[in-house]
């Protein structure tokens, strides 16, 4: 396991491909890892991700209680959503917050990232709904996006930004890289007319493949039974619903053979 300066250089990198990207515009985002059952390193308030150094990172507790910090640094307000998120997904290692010019521009816009236009989109993310606006650095942001934890990777912020997380920095990095670019390809392809939207039977056929790479994470192919069985498009699904009960018998018993061929053949596609 890596060291916690190891960790705190990590972050520093991860900080910078943000800024460098533009995900970030002056002091904006935030990011954090777990390094122990109740220790958090985290960016500090204040400082710009595209130019922090290790002695930057602060140390906290579940509480958000100072457990270390050099002089002149202070943990980032944010950092209630990111206990929350770590309280609320035991699998979470890391959460990267950001301000993605096109994931942030959608979230401003009240529209979720929930089309499914590209198989790589459909299988990493399945889809990216809005947390409602909450006030930054209150419980009301944290409240907001813990409803969605148990079944997406990454969330955007209503009028505020975006949201991953998964079980290592640079994974969680991967996911926000994903919803930006799952989020540039949605506003090109509304501006040539609208996207063609993959069928429902291409979906579960990828929503399949999903779980038979056994992928880690929190995903709609995974968690919800009616989707799993194609019968209801993934924002309307509730997970609740007795349809949901009803499909989980119905899907009990997957054909393996079918599942394979499928895997084998949009792997060589998009190996092309």
């Amino acid at each position: 396991m890596a060291s916690e300066y190891e960790i705190k250089k990590q972050i520093c990198e991860i900080g910078k491909r943000i800024y460098d990207r533009g995900m970030v515009a002056a002091n904006d985002g935030n990011i954090s890892v777990k390094v122990g059952p109740d220790e958090f390193l985290c960016t500090p308030t204040g400082v710009s991700k595209g130019f922090m150094t290790p002695e930057y990172i602060c140390k906290v507790n579940s509480k958000g209680e100072v457990l270390q910090a050099y002089e002149g640094f202070r943990p980032s307000s944010e950092i209630k959503m990111h206990l929350r998120v770590y309280k609320e997904r035991p699998d979470v290692m890391s959460v990267v917050h950001a301000h993605p010019m096109y994931a942030t521009g959608f979230a401003i816009a009240g529209i979720p990232l929930t089309a499914p236009i590209m198989p790589e989109a459909v299988i990493a993310l399945g889809c990216v709904p809005i947390a409602e606006y909450g006030t930054p650095s209150t419980e009301e942001i944290p409240d907001h996006v813990a409803k969605y934890l148990q079944h997406y990777d990454a969330v955007l912020l209503e009028n505020h930004g975006a949201l991953a997380y998964s079980d290592s920095l640079l994974n969680a990095y991967h996911k926000m890289e994903s919803v930006e670019f799952y989020a540039q390809l949605m506003f090109i392809s509304k501006l040539l007319g609208g996207p063609k939207e993959l069928s429902e039977a291409q979906v579960k056929r990828l929503y399949e493949i999903r779980r038979q790479f056994g992928l880690k994470g929190k995903h709609p192919a995974d968690l919800c039974p009616v989707l799993a069985a194609g019968k209801t498009p993934c924002p309307n699904c509730d997970f609740s619903g007795a349809d949901c009960k009803k499909a989980t018998s119905e899907n009990s018993n997957v054909n393996e053979d079918l599942v394979a061929e499928i895997t084998r053949r949009v792997i060589a596609s998009l190996n092309k």
